[in-house]
């Protein structure tokens, strides 16, 4: 913070002279100061998504300090046509992305408002809820709670896929006597190294999302895009939907291509920005057959509870507000103080000698409920630190899917946090491995600069 010290050194110099005088002269060199911080952090940022060797399509940063949001910045493009570059449309404040698996943590304050109200029990049995016995065939006996679903120990798997055609039901699918239960993926089995059973073991798991989206729609009575729009979203004046089909004209024409510079399995970073998904081209797509006549409490998954969510990184902001908060923004409360406390509550951390669960390469090493843990871990190329540093804790959520990636952290005691989102990566994330965890290089230098600059006011 050598800036802002030295704006209250010059200042105190002042104050001999005249209180009030010292607080204007302060309040003047402090803006100038972080004026001048500003620049510099734009221009850093700017250089990390124009990089030549592994350059972004569009990057989308925020920083929260002293529970109030300090900086904003829009770098790149949102919509590019690669046969008249010129036509590309530049990212703004108003743009939606399509954030990936962030839409767990905002799912997971969908599902805690109906705690709060009492209609869903974090540990009840969730075939009470869903109408049918959800029980892993290899552990007949254990019962499966909303709560190992939030945790990603509720012994799910996605080796046969996460997301199922809208006339298909979740029984259909999970049941061993269901039509479409297949070959049994979406169940771990026993393992002589370790309990795989309900609630011991933890793996990152997108189908866990897809149930907890089906018990919501069997409480609220509503499908689960429109009830997350109607309890969340609307009330918090928060733009977006998990639909595309729910969107209207306004938030199509501002929606984020996802890209990547790959051609099937090359990746060229001097090459074109292909085009992924989310290329309406300023058209609401049209409903897809079968949408109207669903029925809620079936089958969530075509909703995409998991990584659907199209938001902009300022409402991002204020759901990070809300948390910091305890469940009130703006004068809105939306969660109470105990819910949001559940959300950050441990409940697994990894055990190397147990083993207890998969950490993803060393990312994944405590969880609460819908929220990453990041404990501050590093090694080379290994772990969850944030920054080169090290030295901050907190909670949070990653996102990557499509080319997008996107993280969402923050720190509610030190009442400050970090969001960042990219529409798309030029080079190979597989081959980039970070310096010190295990995020890829420019999500660190990204994390680095804005906590450094924004957070702490370093130049």
């Amino acid at each position: 913070m050598k800036c802002f010290r030295s704006a209250r050194a010059t200042g105190a110099l002042t104050m001999r002279c005249h209180g009030i005088l010292y607080i204007a002269v302060l309040a003047m060199l402090m803006s100038d100061c972080w004026a001048a911080q500003s620049a510099d952090l734009q221009t850093k940022l700017q250089a990390i998504t124009d990089d030549p060797v592994k350059p972004l399509a569009s990057l989308s940063a925020v920083a929260i300090r002293d529970g109030k949001i300090v900086y904003e910045g829009y770098f790149g493009k949102r919509a590019i046509d690669p046969l008249n570059p010129a036509q590309a449309v530049s990212v703004d404040n108003k743009t939606l992305f399509r954030v990936a698996s962030i839409s767990k943590l905002v799912t997971t304050l969908g599902v805690m408002q109906l705690v709060d109200q009492r209609k869903l029990d974090l540990d009840e049995d969730v075939s009470t809820y869903l109408g049918f016995r959800l029980r892993n065939p290899n552990f007949p006996e254990a019962r499966i709670s909303t709560r190992m679903l939030l945790n990603h120990t509720s012994s799910l798997r996605d080796d046969g896929g996460y997301s199922f055609p809208i006339g298909q039901s979740l029984q259909s699918v999970l049941d061993t006597q269901g039509e479409n239960y297949g070959a049994g993926g979406h169940w771990a089995r026993s393992s002589s190294s370790s309990d795989r059973s309900p609630g011991r073991y933890f793996e990152y798991v997108n189908l866990n999302w897809g149930v907890l989206g089906t018990v919501m729609e069997a409480v609220s009575g509503q499908r689960f895009d429109r009830y997350m729009k109607q309890a969340v979203l609307a009330p918090l004046r928060i733009a977006g939907s998990f639909n595309a089909e729910e969107l209207s004209e306004e938030e199509i024409g501002n929606m984020a291509v996802l890209y990547r510079k790959r051609d099937g399995d090359i990746w060229d970073s001097n090459g074109r920005w292909v085009a992924q998904v989310d290329d309406y081209q300023g058209k609401v797509p049209a409903a897809r057959p079968g949408v109207e006549s669903y029925r809620p409490g079936r089958n969530a998954t075509p909703f995409s509870p998991q990584g659907g969510l199209r938001i902009s990184a300022g409402d991002l902001a204020r759901l990070m507000l809300l948390l910091i908060n305890g469940g009130e923004v703006d004068g809105i409360r939306l969660l109470s103080t105990a819910s949001v406390q559940a959300m950050l509550s441990e409940t697994w951390r990894h055990d190397e000698k147990t083993p207890n669960g998969d950490n993803y390469k060393g990312l994944f090493n405590a969880w609460g409920l819908g929220v990453q843990k990041f404990l501050d871990l590093s090694s080379p190329a290994r772990g969850d630190r944030l920054v080169a540093r090290g030295g901050i804790t907190g909670y949070g959520h990653l996102g990557f899917a499509y080319g997008l990636q996107s993280a969402f952290f923050f720190d509610p005691v030190k009442r400050l946090g970090m969001i960042y989102i990219i529409s798309g990566v030029g080079f190979d994330p597989e081959l980039d491995a970070g310096q010190y965890s295990s995020l890829n290089s420019w999500e660190e230098k990204l994390l680095d600069v804005l906590y450094r600059q924004a957070i702490l006011g370093e130049h």
